[in-house]
């Protein structure tokens, strides 16, 4: 008494495809500017931290969308590039942070 064993064969699946669209002519288009630059996340925060009174970690926090740990790691980079960051603390108690003036003699 043998039993055949039969191995279950696969089918190849079935993709839809969408039919390709052509692509729309590109000539008619107004140029992109090139002399303004986005403004990036890490542009945004350097603004933040060079105004005269500085930026809190939560206004940094609003200002990108990230979360605190992300922004001060954001901070340490800074330091590690270099770039002089001063903490105080404002009235009520809130931390801030700015980056100091570095002035190059010419």
């Amino acid at each position: 008494m043998t039993k055949e064993i039969t191995t279950p064969t696969k089918q190849p699946r079935k993709v839809v495809r969408k039919p390709l669209t052509a692509v729309p002519d590109m000539g008619m288009l107004a140029p992109v500017p090139t002399t303004s630059k986005a403004q990036t996340k890490a542009s945004l925060v350097e603004e933040l931290l060079q105004q005269e009174q500085g930026a809190s970690l939560a206004e940094l926090c609003q200002a990108t969308g990230w979360l605190p740990h992300t922004c001060r790691a954001f901070l340490t980079g800074l330091r590690k590039k270099g770039r002089e960051l001063e903490r105080d603390k404002r009235e009520d108690g809130t931390t801030i942070y700015k980056t100091t003036s570095i002035e190059v003699a010419a």
